[in-house]
């Protein structure tokens, strides 16, 4: 794991939660530009056309009132022209109803005027008028997106038509007047829309809004310019607007690919008095327009992310370093401090409260700290004193007592054998506790000298080779065999006689007699004692087991602490100094090895290790 400073670290999690926050804000304003730019602006689009839509009926009845206010006893070509119609015929009954125009088939049906769209055939354009006919035919162009056509030339047209019924002095219709303006090429309806609506204005020469009106899928009338600025006549919708506008009767709104550029568009069909889609209505907003607006204002929004994301980096170095200075004062004042600079005082002056108190804090701390050292220091001096006095007094009373001991029990022991004479059965009993109480004396004498030599760090080892077993387990097997005969234990004894180790001999029997010892007093009578070793590694186990009660694991940690015994009912009938087992931990530690205690079933089992070194 890779480890930072504080102040980096702090920065670094700022800016994480910065970067993130600027990404959510980015992602925010760049959702909110998609909807009220873009989504805005086709919900626009559909409002314009249901207002072209609007105004393409309002024209076919502005014709039916313009047409209702005449008399049409006069010239009908005069009037044509005063009306201002591309054609105007009034037809009799019997004409009427074999008329191509089904408006006029349904005005003398129900009897009143009928305004809509409708298809002019190419044969009927010839006879109402060759330049109409010239008029109408348009050429067709390839189209991106368009659906494959054959065709090379449209003919026919399509028309606003409005019909009145003529009636008779009985009241029933006698004709039909009918006239009509041809939309193909005629650019005063969509170019009135886009007046009303966007204005004439361009962008990088294409107009901001178009309006455009179909026969069929052909463009007859737009403001759509080609890539020669032409007006786009002859162009046709794509495939995906004719399926779905002319084939399926629906409305389409979306981005369109119109001629060469993309517009946000809306098409919905144009249907005639029967209901049958002879064409398309179409208005759209300029795309890039939209899109160049939306960039700029997305720029600026990532200026202003990037600024607000900016100062705020600024202001988390400024705080992180407000923060981590005094941390940095307080760490270089913690290391002073633990070298023993008790002088050292932390600043206290930053704008943080809780820095402040916490600098205080330490001072005080620190003042408290050089006090106590300096108390301290006394108290070890003192303490030195009186483990020296302490040290000084075990090694003098163990010195001294080993003397008077070795007299003690060498005149004891004369008595009791009978050198110095013959002694009654009482006597020898007397005897015989003096020369107990003597022994416990002595080895308890030698347990503190040993334990002198402990304490003072005087632990020399004086490394010797010798068989483990010959020249140390039987010479205390041999010293405790009278206690181990009392008990009626068994020994057995697996030790190989030719293991021999590079070790202190003298510091090695005091081990084997203190285990031997344990062994002998704490086991079971009529128990078993067993040692055995093995080498292993490099290094030799030795193993002393007695039977007798196992050790509990909440007392293990007393066994080799200094003046600790277990507190077992059987432990303290027998005497014991508690010392026997220190005093064998801090040999066999000071020989490179370790000891530990292992509870049997049946027994316990004392294994240390020593480095076996020939």
């Amino acid at each position: 794991m890779k480890i930072h400073t504080l102040k980096n670290q702090i920065i670094l999690s700022f800016c994480t939660v910065i970067l993130a926050l600027a990404l959510i804000v980015f992602w925010l304003g760049y959702w909110v530009i998609q909807k009220q730019v873009f989504q805005k602006a086709q919900q626009q689009v559909n409002r314009y056309l249901d207002s072209a839509r609007n105004f393409y009926d309002s024209e076919i009845e502005s014709i039916g009132a313009r047409m209702s206010l005449v008399s049409y006893d006069g010239d009908l070509e005069s009037l044509r022209k005063r009306l201002n119609l591309d054609y105007l015929f009034r037809v009799g009954r019997e004409e009427a109803r074999s008329c191509e125009s089904r408006i006029v088939q349904a005005v003398l049906r129900d009897g009143h005027a009928e305004g809509a769209s409708r298809l002019i055939s190419e044969s009927e354009l010839a006879a109402m008028n060759p330049e109409l006919r010239a008029r109408a035919e348009i050429s067709l162009h390839d189209t991106p997106m368009a659906r494959p056509t054959d065709r090379g030339v449209l003919t026919g047209a399509m028309a606003k038509e409005y019909a009145l019924p003529l009636f008779d002095a009985a009241g029933e219709p006698a004709g039909v007047v009918y006239g009509g303006r041809i939309m193909n090429r005629d650019y005063s309806f969509v170019d009135k829309i886009r007046d009303l609506v966007f204005g004439d204005d361009l962008y990088n020469g294409k107009p901001i809004g178009t309006v455009t009106i179909f026969q069929g899928d052909t463009r007859i009338s737009t403001n759509v310019v080609d890539e020669d600025g032409r007006r786009a006549v002859g162009t046709r919708v794509s495939e995906e607007v004719y399926q779905l506008v002319i084939e399926d009767g629906l409305r389409w709104h979306d981005r369109a690919l119109v001629v060469t550029t993309w517009y946000k568009s809306a098409y919905e069909p144009i249907r005639d008095i029967d209901g049958a889609i002879i064409g398309i209505l179409y208005v759209g907003i300029l795309e890039e327009q939209l899109t160049d607006f939306a960039a700029n204002l997305l720029v600026l929004f990532l200026i202003a992310v990037a600024l607000a994301a900016g100062l705020a980096g600024l202001l988390a170095f400024i705080l992180a370093g407000s923060i981590t200075q005094p941390i940095t004062h307080l760490l270089d004042a913690t290391q002073k401090l633990s070298g023993g600079d008790w002088d050292h005082e932390v600043p206290s002056g930053t704008p943080i409260r809780e820095l402040n108190r916490l600098a205080m804090s330490f001072n005080e701390m620190s003042d408290q700290l050089q006090q106590r050292e300096a108390s301290l220091k006394i108290s070890n001096e003192k303490l030195a004193d009186l483990n020296k006095s302490y040290l000084d007094l075990i090694g003098f009373v163990a010195h001294e007592l080993k003397g008077m001991l070795a007299s003690a029990v060498i005149n004891a022991y004369s008595i009791r054998d009978g050198l110095l004479g013959m002694v009654n059965f009482k006597q020898r009993k007397a005897v015989d506790s003096i020369c107990r109480n003597l022994d416990y004396l002595d080895a308890t004498v030698k347990k503190f000298l040993n334990l002198s030599r402990i304490e003072r760090e005087k632990l020399e080892i004086n490394r010797q080779e010798f068989s483990l077993r010959t020249e140390v387990f039987d010479v205390s097997l041999q010293t405790f065999a009278k206690l181990i005969e009392d008990k009626h234990m068994q020994v057995v004894n697996e030790m190989d006689p030719g293991l021999r180790i590079q070790a202190d001999p003298d510091l090695m029997l005091i081990v084997s007699n203190n285990l031997i010892n344990n062994a002998a007093k704490y086991g079971t009578e009529g128990g078993q004692i067993r040692l055995c070793a093995r080498q292993d590694d490099g290094r030799v186990e030795v193993e002393v087991y007695n039977d007798g009660r196992p050790i509990p694991p909440e007392q293990m940690d007393c066994l080799f602490k200094k003046f600790s015994r277990l507190d077992n009912p059987e432990k303290k009938k027998v005497k014991g100094t508690g010392l026997g087992l220190y005093i064998t931990k801090q040999i066999i530690e000071a020989h490179g090895g370790d000891i530990q205690v292992e509870p049997r079933e049946r027994g316990n089992a004392f294994i240390f290790h020593i480095e076996r070194v020939l």
